[in-house]
């Protein structure tokens, strides 16, 4: 392993004598006589940098509207990189190898200039240090051309080895303070559309990076539909009409956006809805098919948006609507890719790396550790009839729901209403998918949602049906011994 770094022109001149010090021979000035040659042809390479989306990635763009154009330089030169935010979101652009990164940029600071001296041949990557960016396209090529200048060579040959090098692992950051819950209350389902004909309906949501609790002693910076995970419930009839407006927060960093299963047309509102921050957009859709779907982030990278908390469902019933029931409730599953383990009392941040793998450290309902055991549990009493909308926001793992202690009386097979199951133990769902399932329960206690997965309970995934009142005789004892049953 080498080290490299860029030379002021005083430490420049201090190598430079430095090799020249043995002798003053003719022989030994021609490095010197080479270096002002160099130095009298070197040149300022200018280049004009905007940042956009183009084929549904995050891109730099040049004044030819050439996508991460090559920049090409001759060692010696100086390279100006005005960088400016084309969309309103937050970017920086940083040179793998060279040590040298821009300010960061977005709609309110203006361009951005990094100026910086190239001392070495090679061919180097830029990109944009913000999480995610560089994996959804921010990155391009610094081709230098010539010969490393000889006290960069200097530099490199007196190079410490690797041992020398070496660091231990970064410490563990603590929790950030001000941390907020995300999990949205399961008893948050918004009434039944009682009106006849079609409807029209106007929804307003807003969309906030925030910083929250993810469990005990540890917070991680969630990506949210209205500050909750998952996104509030939505809920019409066929036939019926929504106005539907995505506001950007003027404090986040990344452009979003929202593609509702629902929707037909459009990538599902996910074409027309990509908002940099401090924006909003609108769309009106119709809705046609009767299901329970999902909707998420279309925003590249789509699986980091997601997991950042980013989901939510839309229910759209049938004309006569749905069999009324006593108490309604909406959960969904999620899955984090973070870069310390479940447990650690810090504050995560994404591993991309485990995202691509499909490795999450944690499994939640609601968004959070505890969300539907310790802050919101499912409350409801014997002989109630009990509806759970159930979805998987994802992104990537299949659930096998199930309620311990319970059995489904209806199951509405991925979430379509006309596949209906009767006396169901457990239903898989898929990522992007939904279920829709109803249960009587007859014996008061606690009932355990859970994905029948079971090591992912170790990771997060649990919640509680908390179920008050009177068992109806016979169903369940508690009783071991039968003859304590009967009074013996």
């Amino acid at each position: 392993m080498t080290s490299t770094r860029c030379l002021t022109p005083v430490a420049f001149a201090i190598a430079l004598a430095l090799n020249l010090a043995p002798s003053l021979g003719s022989a030994q000035t021609a490095p010197t006589a080479a270096a002002a040659k160099k130095a009298a042809t070197a040149q300022v390479r200018k280049v004009a940098l905007t940042t956009n989306i183009v084929d549904g990635k995050m891109v730099y763009v040049n004044a030819k509207g050439q996508v991460n154009p090559t920049i090409v330089a001759e060692v010696g030169d100086t390279v100006e990189i005005v960088l400016q935010s084309g969309e309103g979101a937050e970017h920086d652009l940083a040179v793998e190898g060279l040590n040298v990164v821009s300010k960061k940029v977005n709609a309110d600071t203006g361009p951005a200039t990094l100026r910086f001296q190239v001392t070495k041949a090679g061919t180097f990557s830029y990109y944009c240090t913000i999480p995610g960016h560089r994996q959804i396209g921010m990155e391009g090529k610094l081709e230098v051309k010539g010969t490393t200048v000889e006290a960069e060579k200097a530099v490199q040959k007196n190079a410490p080895g690797p041992e020398a090098l070496y660091t231990p692992a970064a410490a563990m950051a603590p929790a950030l303070a001000g941390a907020v819950s995300i999990a949205a209350d399961p008893s948050a389902v918004p009434p039944a559309v009682k009106a006849a004909g079609p409807q029209k309906h106007q929804k307003r949501i807003e969309t906030v990076e925030l910083v929250g609790q993810l469990d005990d002693g540890t917070t991680f910076t969630y990506w949210t539909f209205d500050k909750q995970v998952p996104g509030p419930m939505l809920r019409m009839k066929q036939g019926d009409t929504m106005e539907l407006t995505l506001a950007n927060a003027k404090s986040s960093k990344m452009i979003h956006s929202i593609d509702l299963h629902a929707v037909n047309g459009g990538l599902g509102g996910g074409e027309h809805t990509q908002v940099p921050p401090g924006q909003e957009k609108t769309i009106t859709f119709k809705a046609l098919n009767p299901g329970l779907y999902v909707y998420h982030c279309a925003t590249p990278l789509v699986p980091h948006h997601i997991m950042a908390g980013m989901y939510g469902m839309i229910l759209v019933e049938p004309e006569g609507g749905l069999p009324q029931v006593d108490k309604e409730f909406y959960v969904m599953q999620g899955e984090m890719y973070t870069t310390r383990p479940i447990g650690a009392k810090t504050h995560q941040e994404v591993d991309f790396d485990k995202m691509a793998a499909e490795l999450p450290q944690y499994y939640v309902f609601n968004g959070a550790v505890g969300a539907l055991t310790k802050e919101h549990k499912l409350k409801a009493k014997v002989g109630e009839k009990v509806r759970i909308y159930f979805g998987v926001g994802g992104p990537n793992k299949i659930s096998s729901f199930h309620v311990i202690g319970e059995v489904f009386d209806k199951v509405y097979d991925e979430a379509s209403l006309t596949a209906i199951k009767h006396n169901v133990q457990t239903t898989v769902v898929p990522p992007g998918g939904a279920a829709i399932v109803e249960l009587t329960p007859q014996v008061p206690g606690n009932y355990l949602l859970v994905d029948h997965a079971l090591s992912r309970t170790g990771k997060g995934l649990v919640g509680i049906l908390e179920v008050s009142g009177q068992a109806e005789p016979g169903v369940y004892s508690g009783v071991s011994d039968p003859n304590a049953a009967h009074g013996h």
